[in-house]
Parts: structure tokens; C-alpha cells; sequence
């Protein structure tokens, strides 16, 4: 189920352009989530937009938002779908707060395999 929460994810943000797109696997250093994927968006409009393409692609495949965070700022949209949670960042915040840098053990997952 998670592969399948994974691809929906991903169409959805690759139909809206998402810059820079990172998948990565942390079932070997936590429990409270299998994947992040983290992307950029170009401005608030475009983090926004990628949102809710997300949202619109999983709830097309049934898959149960949990939360949500930042929708209205459009700087940072938490989305949390439990096995799978999606960071969608203006540049200058991913690049501030830089996730990537602080689960770099963690593997990457190759987002073309996905699409």
C-alpha cells in the first residue's frame, strides 16, 4: 500500500511541475513515518497548488489525509497520510530548514521509478 500512496503522490506533483523532488526511505530510524518526499514549489501560489493536487490524487485512490499544516501561509504544507508525509516548501525554507541534510543516511528512493 505504501509503493501505491508513493506513486500517487508523485503523479500528483510531477502534474504540477514540483521542483527538486526527494523520496526518502526512514523505516530504519523511526516509527512514525515510512517516507518523506520533499519538493519545492516556485512561489506560495505553487506550493499551494501542489498541495492540492496531492491531496486531489490520493483522495481519487482512497488514501485518508491525517493532517495538514501551512496550507494558508504556502511557505511550508505539511501533509501527513500516515506511511507517507510530503513536505512542500517555498525554495528558501527547504533550503533553511534542509531535511535532506538531516536524515542523510537515509536511502533516496528514485522518484522516476514511481511515475
Amino acid at each position: 500500500m505504501t509503493k501505491s500512496i508513493l506513486t500517487s503522490t508523485v503523479n500528483g506533483l510531477m502534474e504540477k511541475k514540483a521542483v527538486n523532488p526527494v523520496i526518502l526511505d526512514l523505516k530504519k530510524f523511526q516509527t512514525f513515518t515510512d517516507y518523506f518526499v520533499i519538493v519545492s514549489g516556485t512561489s506560495n501560489k505553487h506550493v499551494q497548488a501542489l498541495a492540492d493536487s496531492v491531496k486531489e490524487f490520493n483522495k481519487k485512490a482512497k488514501f485518508p489525509l491525517l493532517g495538514e499544516e501551512g496550507y494558508q501561509e504556502g511557505k511550508w504544507i505539511l501533509l501527513d497520510f500516515g506511511d507517507v508525509i510530503i513536505h512542500i516548501f517555498d525554495e528558501e525554507l527547504r533550503e533553511f530548514y534542509d531535511i535532506e541534510g538531516l536524515w542523510l543516511e537515509a536511502e533516496k528512493i528514485d522518484v522516476d521509478s514511481l511515475t
